[in-house]
């Protein structure tokens, strides 16, 4: 399975970082009580701390609002993942266990402020490759509705789109019988290739202390805008 940055983006947004981390022969399953606390501390503390820095001021979520300009989206009408989830957590809506894929997925997401998406392989076909969405491209996703891409990055296979900064599809949910997963993150630009690489590597140990298997991570750039799994 090849994944790629489509030229199009190398071209107009050279500064556009991704991260890929591949996971092998995991287990997913309730989160064990380490991760519940964890992730329960964390909101409560994220919490307290928007009340002196709002959400929009947080470094992360600002970088990827002007990504988002950049691209073409409203950042008001069309919130990324991180911020729609440090949005719930100003008002108190905490977020509940689910199961240990999608629980570590949203603790990366609020700590590192940018938009990842977790999906399981078992449901993708072929190739995939990292666009710009148009009028035409758009899926059924996680928050029960249809969800228009236009100008929003989003990831397609052979069968279509299935994720994006924005809102993941229903197709290539995790579950409790995923056993390989393909995690992307999208980075903030300032983060140089180092610190990227960094963040991929302390994100891709911690889960796998969690699901076991096997994990590997790449960065891609417009330099080296695709790998091979």
């Amino acid at each position: 399975m090849k994944v790629s940055l489509n030229p199009t983006l190398n071209t107009r947004y050279p500064e556009l970082k991704i991260g890929i981390i591949h996971y092998t022969k995991i287990v997913v399953a309730q989160s064990p009580q380490m991760i519940k606390g964890r992730m329960q501390l964390y909101q409560e503390n994220l919490y307290l701390e928007m009340q002196e820095t709002p959400v929009t001021q947080r470094a992360g979520i600002a970088e990827w609002r002007q990504l988002w300009k950049k691209f073409g989206a409203d950042p008001n009408r069309y919130r990324h993942a991180a911020e729609s989830l440090m949005r719930r957590i100003c008002k108190q809506n905490y977020l509940t266990p689910l199961q240990s894929g999608v629980d570590l997925n949203n603790f990366f997401s609020l700590q590192y402020e940018i938009p990842i998406g977790l999906y399981d392989i078992a449901y993708l076909k072929g190739n995939i490759e990292i666009a710009l969405g148009d009028e035409g491209i758009g899926y059924e996703g996680l928050n029960g509705r249809f969800n228009s891409l236009n100008n929003i990055l989003y990831s397609r296979d052979e069968d279509g789109a299935f994720g994006s900064p924005f809102v993941d599809s229903k197709r290539t949910v995790v579950s409790e019988s995923t056993t390989d997963a393909l995690q992307i993150f999208y980075l903030r630009p300032s983060l140089s290739d180092s610190q990227s690489e960094a963040l991929l590597s302390s994100a891709g140990k911690m889960f796998n202390q969690i699901h076991g298997g096997d994990y590997s991570t790449t960065l891609l750039t417009n330099v080296a805008p695709a790998t091979t799994l």
